[in-house]
C-alpha cells in the first residue's frame, strides 16, 4: 500500500472498547492504530472469503438445478476417505 493510498477514517467506538484496545495494544507492544488496522484487515479478508464461498455455493446450486449433475453421499464419502488416507485420487464423476 502506498502512502498516497492511505486515507484517515474516523470511527465511533465506545469507551469500553477503546480501553480494551489500548490494553491489548500495550500487551502486544503495538499501537492502538496498528491493532485496529489489523483487526479490520483480518475481518475484511475473512468476510471476502466467506462471500466467495457463498457465491460458489450459489453457482453450484444453480448448476445442479440446471443440469441435475451430482454425486451421492456414498460416492463423496468414499472419495473423502481416500483423501484422508493420503491417496490423491480424482473426485467421483458427476451423474444425473
Amino acid at each position: 500500500m502506498t502512502a498516497a493510498a492511505v486515507r484517515p477514517v474516523a470511527i465511533k467506538i465506545g469507551e469500553d472498547i477503546k480501553v480494551r484496545i489500548k490494553r491489548l495494544a500495550e500487551a502486544r507492544h503495538r499501537t492502538s492504530h496498528w491493532l485496529m488496522r489489523e483487526a479490520i484487515t483480518q475481518y475484511v479478508d475473512r468476510e471476502e472469503k466467506r462471500e466467495a464461498f457463498r457465491q460458489d455455493t450459489l453457482k453450484a446450486w444453480q448448476g445442479f438445478r440446471t443440469t441435475g449433475l451430482h454425486v451421492n453421499t456414498d460416492e463423496a464419502d468414499a472419495w473423502l476417505a481416500e483423501l484422508e488416507q493420503g491417496n490423491d485420487i480424482e473426485p467421483p464423476k458427476c451423474h444425473v
